[in-house]
């Protein structure tokens, strides 16, 4: 379908054109060039942690941090289910079992009170979700895994740049990843990152993400015969595409300015229309609208506007459906409806309307103007 107005755009200019660019025309080193380490060095410094490694994807970053964790065989990983699949499915890339827990109403991240709950003698590590752009409550996890001693990955893929208590997220776990695919905060098409303070995490994650080879050179510059010294995967992202990421985490505060400027736009519009609640702001917290997600009373009303808007030609979309209740989980684990109740119910009300630095306020008005018209309409 051609939307009128799509769930978001990429804003791009002629420097992340001519960064690329570049490097086509170099004609070489179009893999492990320098631009990876200078696009992870300039993540890591944005985001105050010592070590970045740049990957293909989020779902690799989250792969791989589970293994430089050593996290497998008979291991419980405490995840939410109000995720992307890949949240859930990572521990399973390397034997571990996905243990889900509640979120909490606020935020829509893990419910630090039934994460305790879920921590049995086998779970060995947490990885909340920062959804949409703002905190979960990380400082409260985090008190939990320090005193059950578990290790704490930050899955903030959606909240590039966002704050608690004036410290970026993905620097407060013992590690992170990050998503640069395409509707994220900078993007890269597809990308990720691990986030670390650990030495010891950083070159664990270095072996994983490139076949277990022990790299002290450049692989396609040298005679050097290297050894594999470890299980591996080719997880490594391209010089292109670290060259783009490095354009577009120059401009990340303009980005997120204008992010912020369309959510609080967007927000005003909707103020009066007492059938919805807006993305929440909370004290210490500062949102970057990776999506901006409504909360509707109920399931029904909630899809009845979204058949609305895309008759309208406006495309909103549900973030998320409840992974348990996935057909793949549902087979794998044989899980119902009613394992996760507030979960179920919080992802029954939820849309997620367009947004993204390139949107108008002339298309921000539509939106809100179709929004009024199907509740005025009852």
């Amino acid at each position: 379908m051609d939307w009128r107005i799509p769930l978001f755009k990429i804003y791009w200019d002629k420097n992340d054109v001519s960064a690329v660019t570049s490097i086509i025309e170099k004609g070489a080193n179009w893999a492990i060039g320098p631009e990876l380490k200078e696009f992870e060095k300039a993540v890591a410094e944005y985001i105050g942690v010592k070590y970045a490694v740049a990957v293909n994807s989020g779902t690799s970053a989250l792969h791989v941090a589970l293994a430089a964790h050593g996290i497998g065989p008979r291991d419980e990983v405490i995840v939410p289910a109000f995720t992307f699949i890949a949240t859930a499915n990572a521990p399973l890339f390397v034997g571990a079992t996905p243990v889900f827990a509640e979120i909490e109403e606020h935020t829509f991240g893990l419910d630090p009170d039934d994460v305790e709950r879920k921590i049995t003698s086998r779970t060995k590590a947490i990885i909340p979700v920062h959804y949409g752009g703002i905190a979960c409550q990380i400082d409260k996890l985090k008190r939990i895994a320090e005193k059950y001693k578990l290790i704490l990955i930050e899955d903030a893929a959606e909240s590039f740049g966002s704050t608690v208590n004036g410290r970026k997220l993905g620097s407060i776990g013992d590690s992170a990843i990050l998503s640069f695919c395409s509707a994220k905060v900078i993007t890269t098409g597809e990308g990720g990152m691990i986030l670390t303070n650990s030495r010891d995490v950083y070159e664990k994650a270095k072996l994983v993400y490139s076949h277990g080879r022990a790299e002290t050179a450049d692989y396609f510059s040298t005679t050097e015969q290297m050894e594999y010294i470890t299980l591996g995967y080719n997880f490594r992202m391209s010089t292109m595409t670290a060259a783009l990421g490095l354009s577009q985490v120059k401009k990340v505060d303009d980005i997120i300015r204008m992010r912020r400027e369309n959510a609080e736009y967007l927000t005003e519009k909707l103020s009066g229309i007492k059938e919805i609640s807006t993305p929440a702001l909370l004290p210490g917290c500062s949102h970057v609208y990776m999506l901006y997600t409504i909360r509707l009373k109920n399931q029904g009303v909630r899809d009845r506007l979204k058949d609305h808007l895309t008759s309208k030609g406006i495309l909103s979309r549900i973030y998320f459906n409840p992974v348990h209740l996935s057909q793949f989980y549902r087979k794998k684990f044989g899980y119902k409806e009613g394992l996760l109740p507030v979960t179920e119910r919080i992802a029954s009300e939820v849309l997620t309307l367009p947004m993204s630095p390139p949107l108008t306020h002339k298309e921000i008005d539509s939106i809100a103007k179709e929004i009024k018209d199907f509740f005025a309409k009852g």
